[in-house]
């Protein structure tokens, strides 16, 4: 049973335990140990496994652990429960590979280009030829945090973990939640349900607010994580 947990947090792309640090103190506050974790993603020797490792170090000792994976981390987090115990894994907004997939074969996969560019087209934006990642992540973002963003470095990510064959057989035996954003950009709702539906077989969550659930609504959030804890511990 999970009593007071240990929340891991997993980041996406560009491996910034920045990402969570809105949501770090609200945790805190319901009393629970929060480690958010910094991933090697500009190193490009490092990948699937050195990712997980990194995750597996961070959680140490640590028992009541719930992990949390965002966006990219969702390939990751999978290969940590195989390793270590975890009481529940949060998937956020985040993606689900399949035995042997590839991140860079999941897009074209799961159909996602055409999801995201039908999802824009119902709340009359138009997707421009390059990538805007403002637009696109940032939209429900208080501007003082997206001008905090932008003024850092611009985060690497090395597509070493996106080229590897993700090395599950199966699923681990750890229970999963999925969590979305309903106003997600990026990974549009209906798409997730969908790619979650058929590889997870279980139902997606949905709160307010867009990819970056834990800059826009770190509080809300928060409470989402909490009832996921307590549930699981019932």
């Amino acid at each position: 049973m999970i009593r007071v947990a240990a929340f891991v947090l997993v980041p996406g792309a560009g491996g910034r335990a920045w990402y969570w640090h809105r949501l770090v103190p609200e945790l805190r506050e319901l009393g629970h140990e929060v480690v958010a974790v910094d991933l090697p993603a500009e190193d490009g020797t490092a990948g699937l496994r050195e990712y997980a490792d990194t995750v597996v170090e961070a959680i140490g000792e640590r028992s009541g652990v719930v992990l949390v994976a965002q966006s990219l981390g969702g390939f990751t987090a999978p290969l940590v429960c195989a390793r270590v115990r975890v009481e529940l894994l949060v998937m956020l907004n985040a993606m689900v590979p399949a035995p042997g997939e590839t991140g860079e074969a999941w897009w074209d996969n799961t159909g996602h280009k055409r999801a995201m560019t039908e999802q824009a087209a119902r709340e009359g934006r138009t997707l421009g030829a390059e990538f805007d990642p403002e637009a696109l992540f940032f939209h429900d973002v208080p501007p003082e945090l997206t001008a905090e963003a932008f003024s850092q470095p611009e985060p690497g990510q090395s597509d070493t973990p996106l080229k590897e064959p993700w090395p599950l057989a199966a699923w681990p035996d750890t229970p999963t939640v999925f969590l979305q954003g309903r106003d997600d950009r990026f990974f549009p709702l209906e798409f997730q349900r969908r790619v979650v539906s058929e590889r997870l077989g279980i139902e997606v969550d949905e709160m307010p607010g867009g990819h970056l659930l834990s800059l826009s609504r770190p509080r809300e959030l928060a409470q989402r994580l909490e009832e996921y804890r307590v549930r699981a511990s019932v």
